[in-house]
């Protein structure tokens, strides 16, 4: 009994052991739990990821985290078909709005052009028409730099090189603003501008003066300048066109550009605006149809997962939305097995401007997720970073002026910016440099804002003609000796009779002088062409438009100084005065 009693005890003894270790285990088996220790506390269980997390969405470009939370928990619960469509900006035929056209496909947004555009009213009418009907945030994008590219007519800015120019980063901010509040009243959420292309003078058959100018350091200070003004006008600004189109020597609208440098050259040049607008927290990238020969051999940028996703996003920080250029443009045309909207969002992009088909585009999506392709949670955060920004852009914006009133501050910031950019690169620096009547001539965009301009000014105008000889008759030639006589007719160019100081004005594509060849010759685009004449005054005015020509007026009669110096060099002249 007494041994039974013993064992019996020394059974009960381990018993009670090894409840109490139990007891002092934590669920996992590797330590206490916090309900049966006081004394020796563990971490709490790891909670699950937010959605966000879940999405890899970071803040530092605009969204706060309760915004992209908010946007990550729209986009995990986005039907399939709807997330393929709010990744992609369409283009849309007519001049009305394409209400249908967005509703069906739950498209993320269209882009306008020309073809859209009847003028500002009514573009205006459009755009608040269709956001009011679709009833949700949406991307309603225009190209509108200054210069070359501008859709929206009414009030025209200079080419973004007069920014360069003039080199003073708080007109550029205010001047931007201004055309961004003007945007914003006109019912726009995007503009695809600034172009943060460093430009490589003549060789660059692209870009030219939609760049700031040649350094990569000015281009960066103007470029960002540029879209924090955007930004506090109301509209979101693109940076583009990563990772540089201003140094390829070719043209992305008709071919593949290769750039042929390294990485090491790129990351002290062509990638210097990028990387300073992501640490100033700029929201939009557009990426380029441009091949990098070192990373990506014969694939494009906007294709290529080492440059979108190891170049913009690793390397640089970029956390914000990724949009791909056109589409529809014959640099993006590269075989391949799967469709170039998919391709762009395997790489990392997020929004897909302007495809050829949007249905086919969203179809194609569709099939790729449901086929492996694509995985969903990639498209779901590319829907959710878009989704975010349209957000934190309808809490922030400013309320738009009324229209009229947001056109003639337009006017009047180009005027600005025009008058401090104006650049003298021969001819005195001070005075008047044109006395007597002034017969403009060349560029006709340029003639007929000149002639408001001077006529406005008090300037006298003079007249250009241009004669040419009667057509010859026939008589009794025989026919072979006519068909000669009337083809050299034909070549002939007509006899410019000019009565007044011939001021030549050439066109912001012109890359020769004209005929006349002086005394006075103003280039309305990139400078370059100034080093071919031989004109006692020469003069870049980077623009056509009303507030260009009105700068070049008042120094031409003298009552204004050109105090722009030239952002890229020209042979044989100066910078500036």
């Amino acid at each position: 009994m007494d041994g039974v009693n013993g064992r019996l005890a020394t059974a009960v003894a381990v018993l009670v052991l090894g409840l109490v270790a139990t007891a002092c285990e934590g669920p996992d088996g590797l330590g206490p739990s916090s309900e049966s220790s006081k004394t020796t506390p563990t971490a709490s269980p790891t909670p699950p990821p937010t959605p966000a997390e879940r999405l890899a969405l970071e803040t530092g470009w605009g969204p706060s985290e309760d915004e992209l939370q908010h946007a990550a928990r729209q986009a995990l619960r986005m039907p399939l078909r709807d997330l393929a469509g709010q990744v992609v900006v369409a283009s849309y035929a007519g001049t009305t709005a394409p209400v249908r056209l967005v509703k069906s496909l739950h498209l993320g947004g269209v882009v306008e052009f020309d073809d859209n555009i009847v003028d500002s009213d009514q573009i205006g009418r459009v755009n608040h028409t269709l956001a009011r009907e679709v009833g949700r945030p949406l991307v309603i994008s225009v190209d509108q730099e200054g210069g070359l590219v501008e859709r929206v007519g009414g009030a025209r800015f200079p080419a973004f090189m007069a920014a360069g120019a003039a080199d003073d980063e708080q007109l550029t901010r205010g001047a931007y603003r201004i055309m961004g509040a003007r945007l914003a009243s006109l019912g726009f959420t995007v503009d695809f501008a600034p172009d943060a292309d460093v430009t490589e003078g003549p060789a660059d058959p692209t870009i030219g003066s939609r760049s700031a100018g040649d350094d990569p350091t000015l281009v960066a200070h103007q470029a960002i300048a540029a879209a924090d003004g955007l930004l506090s006008g109301g509209v979101l600004p693109v940076l583009k066109h990563f990772p540089g189109h201003g140094s390829v020597p070719a043209n992305s609208h008709l071919t593949l550009p290769v750039q042929t440098r390294s990485m090491d050259w790129l990351r002290t040049h062509d990638l210097i605006p990028f990387a300073q607008g992501t640490k100033a927290g700029l929201p939009v990238v557009m990426v380029g149809h441009i091949a990098v020969q070192e990373v990506n051999p014969h694939v494009p940028a906007s294709l290529s997962r080492p440059l979108i996703q190891g170049v913009l996003r690793d390397d640089e920080g970029f956390q914000g939305v990724v949009v791909t250029d056109s589409l529809q443009m014959k640099g993006v045309q590269v075989h391949g097995a799967l469709p170039p909207v998919v391709r762009s969002l395997r790489a990392g992009a997020d929004l897909m401007l302007m495809p050829p088909s949007p249905a086919g585009a969203v179809n194609a999506i569709v099939h790729a997720v449901r086929h492996g392709d694509l995985r969903k949670d990639r498209l779901q955060q590319a829907a959710a970073r878009t989704l975010a920004l349209l957000a934190h852009r309808a809490a922030t914006a400013p309320r738009p002026p009324a229209p009229a009133r947001a056109t003639a501050a337009a006017n009047a910031a180009s005027r600005r910016l025009s008058a401090a950019a104006i650049t003298s690169v021969a001819g005195p620096c001070s005075g008047a440099l044109v006395t007597g009547k002034v017969a403009p001539l060349g560029d006709p965009s340029a003639v007929a804002n000149f002639r408001v301009a001077a006529v406005a000014a008090g300037m006298s105008l003079g007249s250009v003609r241009y004669v040419k000889d009667p057509k010859p008759r026939r008589h009794h030639l025989p026919k072979k000796k006519y068909q000669r006589r009337l083809e050299r007719w034909r070549d002939t160019p007509p006899r410019i009779v000019i009565r007044g100081t011939p001021v030549e004005l050439l066109g912001p594509s012109d890359v020769v002088v004209g005929p006349v060849n002086g005394p006075v010759v103003v280039t309305t685009g990139a400078p370059y062409p100034l080093a071919q004449t031989t004109a006692g005054v020469r003069l870049a005015a980077w623009g056509n438009s009303p507030g260009p020509m009105a700068a070049l007026v008042a120094v031409l009669q003298g009552r204004a100084k050109a105090t722009g110096r030239l952002p890229v060099p020209v042979d044989g002249v100066r910078r500036g005065c």
